[in-house]
């Protein structure tokens, strides 16, 4: 591969929702550069960007790929990221490091429920610059008027068509090129390769007509180009060029392309378009981070001649490939054999082998300068988002948003003594996908993994169990309800026990009171007068405190009340710390069932983004949870319900949400509040607490 500069190199992010054709569209792409000499086909398998076993299996992507091509005098690293819902994660690591998005839309489906998600990350987090790829034209459903004009009624009239197929369908080979005013007539052998004639009839028409319009919405960015076009009518080539870049730069132009990757139409004038026109690494000329162990705002710039600056937006390890850290380096050159800080971490990190990838492929690089993308090979302790810097200059980068959980189970192994094995692996693929989290939930006894969904956890896990060689066990996750009393009580104990030697006295005598919501444990003694030692308040105290982390009514803490330790007894000789502790831990407990206990469940507000024909069988599935429907609010073709659900009847949402929309919908969700469960739900945790205690589990 030949040197490159910055302003040669382009970063292109791939994104969409499922099915759109990403994968394959990138395989026309590395074929036309010359990269491959054949397609490969996602039906066996064979394409350079899925290539994990996962992947082939499910014939989704499921992992963010990096390939790299030349084209017209340009180096484009693309990152090709999955469609699914499920891996939102990889979406934003690709956007975090490209410099535009190519959103990918089918033909036959046009704005998906993955179509905004792409746009919202990136225009509303992100601010990258967006053009979208209407691919599958050769679909026999495919409609682009139809879903040009979705488009531009949802995202503006600055979506505008560069392309526009003649003939839609099985037989697609031809385009009406807006920016030359031409039909390009593709080869039909797959090449790629077309043949250039001039528009006739009502297609020069409607072209002229076209390019007109594209000329005012590029000049509309800039006044000089405004002023030369109403004065001349027309503008040059190389007016038309700066124009057209600038107008992709600040989002005064959203180009639309039309193609079919699969027979590699359409693709090659999009990939000239775009190395002409696009925004390349240099257009960014402010590397914006903030200075280690302060808020701070820094800056690089984004040339060679800058200090060090990049970032890792993935890690990955493979038998095939090792340890791999996935980087743009954002200023500056890195180098094998560099010693660099992670300034993330405060630790300094060697750069040993440093690789161009595509795929599964590297080659060796002897540099990667500012605005590329690379890999290098077993980093010591840098992971995911951290960033890497010259000690000169230290910066941290912004890191990557990632998404929220929506969906957790609780995991174990199947074999005594695998825990460690576990434990590291859950610790490894969240250094490697944050999107994946866990914890070890000592209130519940359970390790619950948390993720993206079904799909997510599946694969999450299958990855742990295949590279550690466990097996590993999934059950529901208990539900952390809490228990609480809603009358005043009191209640006195005595405790005696009298068996050779020093016996145990304890007498405590308590009134208790229910306390807001949200308050906890209010303990406090009134204590008057020699009948008490106050030495014996604290022992009081932890028998309470045991009492209450382990629960009465179905093994739940008890929150939110008032206690008062008012009055007992001692005796000189046998009273002692366990003595009233056991007292205390029986008087509250006999005060507790006395004071009409009830159970809390938690209550997680949720916000569902679907189409509007999948509105009818939400809403009810919804009702049939106890959710309650709070608002409803119109985006575009989607409906947004906000609700509020408990989480006992959240386990399966995700994999029942995406029966129920097709996969055209989507959820995200938070922890709200606690409130009163209904008698009749209560009454069956309760009983079957109740009997599995008594069975001794």
């Amino acid at each position: 591969m030949k040197e490159y500069s910055t302003k040669n190199i382009i970063n292109l992010a791939l994104v969409g929702h499922s099915s759109s054709g990403k994968t394959i569209l990138t395989e026309a792409m590395l074929l036309n550069a010359g990269v491959i000499q054949k397609m490969g086909s996602v039906q066996e398998g064979t394409t350079t960007s899925d290539y994990h076993d996962y992947e082939i299996e499910d014939q989704h992507s499921i992992s963010l790929s990096l390939l790299n091509y030349e084209w017209l005098d340009k180096k484009f690293n693309v990152l090709d990221a999955p469609g699914l819902l499920d891996f939102q994660g990889e979406l934003r690591s690709a956007l975090r490091v490209a410099d535009f998005a190519g959103i990918v839309v089918n033909a036959a489906h046009g704005i998906e429920v993955g179509t905004e998600v792409a746009w919202d990350s990136a225009h509303k987090e992100l601010d990258v610059p967006r053009l979208f790829i209407v691919n599958m034209i050769d679909n026999s459903q495919s409609d682009f008027d139809k879903v040009l004009s979705q488009l531009q009624e949802r995202f503006g009239r600055t979506v505008f068509p560069f392309m526009i197929p003649i003939q839609e369908g099985e037989g697609f080979n031809q385009v009406a090129d807006v920016l030359r005013k031409e039909i390009f007539t593709f080869k039909t052998d797959g090449s790629g390769k077309y043949e250039e004639t001039e528009a006739d009839g009502d297609w020069a028409e409607k072209l002229n007509s076209l390019h007109n319009e594209l000329i005012e919405l590029i000049a509309e960015s800039d006044d000089s180009l405004l002023e030369k076009f109403f004065a001349n009518g027309e503008l040059t080539e190389d007016e038309l060029r700066s124009g057209l870049h600038s107008a992709f730069m600040n989002e005064g132009l959203i180009p639309v392309f039309c193609t079919s990757g699969q027979n590699n139409i359409g693709v090659q004038r999009m990939m000239d378009i775009l190395a002409r026109y696009a925004p390349c690494a240099a257009d960014f000329e402010k590397v914006i981070g903030t200075k280690p162990g302060s808020d701070d705002e820094i800056y690089h710039g984004s040339t060679i001649d800058d200090h060090v600056a990049a970032l890792v937006f993935k890690t990955m390890s493979e038998a095939h490939l090792g340890e791999l850290s996935f980087f743009r380096v954002y200023s500056g050159t890195v180098k094998p054999g560099d010693s660099l800080l992670n300034t993330t971490r405060d630790q300094s990190e060697k750069m040993r082998q440093i690789f161009y990838m595509n795929g599964k492929n590297k080659k060796e690089a002897s540099r990667l300068i500012a605005g590329d993308i690379g890999a290098a090979l077993k980093m010591k302790n840098t992971h995911t988002c951290d960033t890497l810097a010259s000690t000169a200059s230290p910066i941290i980068l912004p890191t990557i948003k990632f998404p929220t959980a929506n969906m957790s189970i609780a995991v174990h192994p199947q074999s005594r003594g695998d825990e460690e094995k576990i434990a590291n692996g859950l610790s490894i693929m969240h250094e490697e996908d944050p999107t994946f989290e866990y914890r070890v939930d000592s209130e519940l006894g359970q390790t619950i993994v948390s993720g993206q969904g079904e799909a997510h956890l599946k694969q999450v896990l299958h990855r742990i169990a295949s590279r550690f060689g466990v097996e590993i066990s999934q059950e529901k996750p208990k539900i952390p309800y809490r228990e609480t009393i809603t009358a005043n009580s009191s209640a006195k104990y005595r405790h005696k026990k009298q068996s050779g030697g020093s016996g145990q006295f304890a007498e405590v005598w308590m009134k208790i009171t229910p306390a807001q919501r949200g308050k906890g444990i209010d303990f406090k003694h009134s204590l008057v007068g020699q009948s008490v030692d106050r030495s014996f308040v604290p022992s009081v105290e932890r028998g309470i405190d045991t009492v209450c982390t382990d629960g009465i009514l179905a093994g739940c803490k008890v929150v939110d009340v008032k206690i008062d330790f008012y009055d007992g007894k001692m005796h000189p000789v046998d009273s002692n710390d366990m003595a009233f502790q056991i007292a205390g831990k029986h008087a509250f407990t006999d005060a507790f069932n006395e004071a009409r206990p009830k159970l809390l469940e938690p209550i997680y507000k949720i916000q569902v983004k679907i189409p509007e024909d999948a509105m009818g069988d939400i809403m009810g599935d919804i009702s049939s949870r106890r959710g309650r429907v709070g608002g409803m609010e119109a985006d575009g073709h989607f409906q947004i319900i906000n609700a509020e659900v408990p989480q006992a009847t959240m386990q399966d949402y995700s994999t029942a949400l995406r029966s129920m929309s097709s996969g055209r919908g989507m959820f995200k969700q938070e922890f709200s509040h606690y409130e009163d469960m209904p008698t009749i739900e209560a009454e069956k945790v309760i009983s079957h607490y109740q009997s599995e205690r008594a069975l001794g589990h």
